[in-house]
């Protein structure tokens, strides 16, 4: 296996160890509300964020990976989430609902794939080379709204990339037990180009995604990648119903020790340099004034 890069293995360990701080801060009461981790999942995104740089990006309700590797920004994100200044969308959107330049996440199931239609076609009709690239889940597959926007996206023919992070349970509820066939025999019946993603090797991923990408980006067609991953933390904090030598049958199988284990003392000193400068931006963002989001808030109802 090719070594993989330092920057790649230090976002890696930048979204683990951004998720875990958050749990951490959940389970001392200084976040309100809730939170969905990406832990096992980050290397999704970071596999993907080269390969789609500058295009526009729906995410969902466990996005906080998706943020850091397409805009970054830790800083504004933990913000956000904790209701501190510089919060990215001063604290109204918490957790789930963002938006930051081309980059915008929603917590609602199913509403992301029209809105990353309509995106495309914006682009598609612009000539502006972009693709909308679309993160759901496998338990998004229960919605209407996926099935209207696949036809309408095959119909169009419009450059839209829908990844689908595959973790085989939907909240509590296992994929086998509610989603009847399959994702891939779904979205062929639309005559959409369908591919699995099974390695969690970040190169790997790339060299493999990057065809599907330009062939998107230049046919104007709908494609969807699925990656087969695993959601080692709970749905939401600590709300996990799965048998615990199931979770740690995932944890074997995670990214994690498999890169430790190939880079040796290389992974250790990288990854002592993000667990402290994680543990830097907690402290400063705690420190932080509250956001000052009332006024927007009025200004809203005024208009």
């Amino acid at each position: 296996m090719d070594p993989v890069p330092d920057d790649d293995v230090r976002l890696l360990l930048t979204i683990r160890h951004f998720e875990l701080a958050l749990l951490r801060l959940f389970g001392e009461g200084k976040v309100n509300g809730t939170t969905h981790t990406c832990l096992g999942q980050e290397y999704v995104p970071v596999a993907l964020a080269p390969l789609t740089a500058g295009d526009p990006v729906i995410s969902n309700h466990r996005g906080h990976g998706h943020y850091l590797a397409h805009v970054g920004d830790p800083a504004g994100l933990l913000a956000e989430i904790m209701g501190r200044a510089g919060a990215v969308c001063s604290g109204v959107g918490g957790s789930q609902h963002l938006r930051s330049g081309s980059f915008v996440s929603t917590g609602v199931q199913g509403q992301s794939l029209p809105l990353a239609v309509g995106l495309a076609l914006h682009h598609k009709r612009h000539g502006t080379g972009r693709v909308a690239v679309v993160y759901v889940g496998d338990g998004t597959w229960g919605e209407g709204a996926v099935y209207e926007a696949l036809n309408m996206a095959a119909l169009w023919r419009v450059p839209v990339l829908v990844v689908v992070e595959h973790n085989g349970i939907a909240q509590s509820t296992p994929t086998t037990a509610q989603l009847a066939g399959t994702v891939a025999e779904r979205v062929r019946a639309f005559g959409i180009d369908f591919t699995e993603i099974t390695s969690h090797d970040v190169l790997a991923i790339r060299a493999r995604v990057e065809p599907v990408v330009r062939a998107v980006r230049r046919d104007y067609r709908p494609a969807v990648l699925q990656f087969t991953t695993r959601r080692l933390g709970p749905h939401s904090k600590g709300d996990d119903t799965r048998p615990a030598a199931e979770v740690e049958a995932l944890r074997a199988a995670d990214w994690y020790p498999e890169l430790e284990r190939r880079m040796g003392p290389r992974f250790a000193g990288i990854e002592d340099g993000v667990r402290a400068a994680v543990e830097r931006l907690v402290a400063e963002v705690e420190a932080r004034p509250p956001a000052e989001w009332a006024g927007l808030v009025e200004a809203g109802a005024a208009r």
